[in-house]
């Protein structure tokens, strides 16, 4: 939890608080005018909202299928020489796609093996990000897998 404070013009304080609001876990509202007079100051406990973390089916309900995957990630690999210029677009699918991998393998030793290359990617992806996310990467890569597909 944290303190936040806020100085801004009278008029501007419903808005101020309702954005805040939105963008945090925030306490009772608490308004003083500033020495001039001329502006509100506004201080309220804040806190992080709780992540949203997709399960599997939600993430991937929408993606193409697995096959597409493959052929669409090597394409963008074979497009780059040395992995160069790789955008987050490939990470991301590229990610998602080992994490489906790793979700859907039957045997113990073949599952593991797909686990860290997912991990892997994720963590990689979420470099690429430059996120100060704390948690696990997998989940992170449905979290942004889930969004991407939605917005395009």
């Amino acid at each position: 939890m944290f303190e936040i404070r806020v100085i801004c013009d009278p008029d501007d304080t419903d808005r101020v608080t309702a954005a805040l609001g939105g963008a945090f876990a925030t306490g009772a509202v608490r308004q003083y005018a500033t020495r001039d007079g001329k502006r509100e100051r506004l201080y309220l406990t804040a806190d992080l909202r709780a992540e949203r973390w997709p399960t599997p089916e939600e993430a991937y309900a929408l993606a193409p299928s697995i096959i597409s995957e493959v052929g669409w990630t090597a394409g963008a690999a074979a497009d780059k020489p040395f992995g160069k210029g790789l955008g987050r677009e490939f990470w991301l699918r590229k990610a998602a796609l080992l994490d489906r991998i790793a979700l859907g393998d039957e045997s113990e030793r073949v599952r593991s093996d797909a686990a860290e290359m997912a991990t892997e990617a994720a963590r990689r992806l979420m470099d690429t990000d430059d996120t100060a996310v704390i948690c696990d990467p997998r989940a992170y890569v449905r979290q942004q897998y889930e969004r991407w597909l939605k917005q395009k």
